[in-house]
């Protein structure tokens, strides 16, 4: 998406950016993208020689995708519990507890969980293997799982001698905390779909978060007073995106982020056959911008 006139990149001649929202709903900018035109190609005298041989200023960009959008997905999943890993990006995908109360059952467990290891890890999932981790540090039993909630592996499994006895493994989501037996075969049969699940449901659960968040409004007053409430009161209330149109006066621009600590954020690519009238001044524009509040 573009950016207005105003927050673009000083001699850039567009500059393009992905917003992504926040669960207190304030906007977290993850990604820039800037074309340069001649401008730095000039000043700096970067040259090529074109198909005739002709010396040229060149045409540059500048990209920037950096540690940042790791924060936007650690504060997009997380939850009250710690962090919240998707599948397809998780290092480790399950992490195997063994549930070890005597030294006569521990080598028939670690036995299990090794083979268990073996079976899994030779399963493909999305671009690479399953990824399995068996930890059998002396942790308690409580303050282990914990651990692992808080890092936010997306399956957590337990074996102890039930589980063995049973050819069972007892699971557990990260993304839900939903805990269910399975059959040690129909776990190695399902795990694929079981990853894909939690890929699926923590993407539509930020996708419709966002989309819930997003309000068109066409008066200056209701846009004031959305952006104007008190967050000590609910937190989060007097955040969210608004889309509107806006016919880019920068003086306007300057005004909200003083005003409101609000600013545009980004100018959608789909502008086609759209006309409505500016929220502020009510001249009619072709542009529908999203603003919102942002860290």
């Amino acid at each position: 998406m573009d950016k207005s006139e105003k927050e673009k990149f000083p001699g850039a001649e567009d500059t393009y950016a992905l917003e992504a929202m926040m669960q207190d709903k304030k906007a977290l900018q993850m990604c820039t993208s800037h074309f340069l035109g001649q401008n730095f190609a000039i000043s700096s005298n970067i040259k090529f020689s074109d198909e005739d041989g002709v010396l040229k200023h060149a045409y540059t960009t500048s990209w920037g995708m950096t540690t940042r959008t790791i924060g936007a997905l650690i504060m997009v999943h997380s939850d009250d519990n710690g962090f919240v890993l998707p599948p397809k990006i998780s290092p480790i995908h399950i992490v195997v507890l063994p549930i070890i109360h005597s030294e006569e059952i521990k080598h028939d467990i670690l036995k299990f969980c090794e083979n268990l290891k073996k079976e899994v890890e030779g399963i493909k999932y999305f671009s690479s293997n399953i990824t399995l981790e068996i930890d059998s540090s002396d942790m308690r039993g409580g303050e282990k799982k914990w651990k692992w909630i808080k890092n936010g592996v997306p399956l957590i499994v337990e074996i102890g001698p039930k589980e063995i006895e049973n050819k069972e493994l007892f699971v557990q989501r990260r993304d839900t905390l939903e805990k269910k037996s399975y059959k040690k075969d129909l776990f190695l049969y399902s795990v694929v779909e079981i990853l894909d699940n939690i890929q699926k449901t923590l993407f539509d659960k930020a996708k419709n978060f966002l989309h819930e968040n997003i309000k068109k409004v066409d008066d200056k007053g209701e846009f004031y007073t959305f952006f104007s409430q008190n967050e000590k009161e609910d937190f989060g209330m007097e955040n969210g995106f608004i889309k509107a149109y806006f016919c880019q006066d920068e003086k306007e621009e300057e005004l909200i982020k003083k005003e409101l600590s609000v600013s545009l954020r980004v100018i959608p690519f789909d502008q086609q056959n759209k006309e409505g009238s500016c929220i502020f001044c009510k001249k009619k524009c072709k542009t529908e911008a999203v603003f919102a509040k942002a860290y």
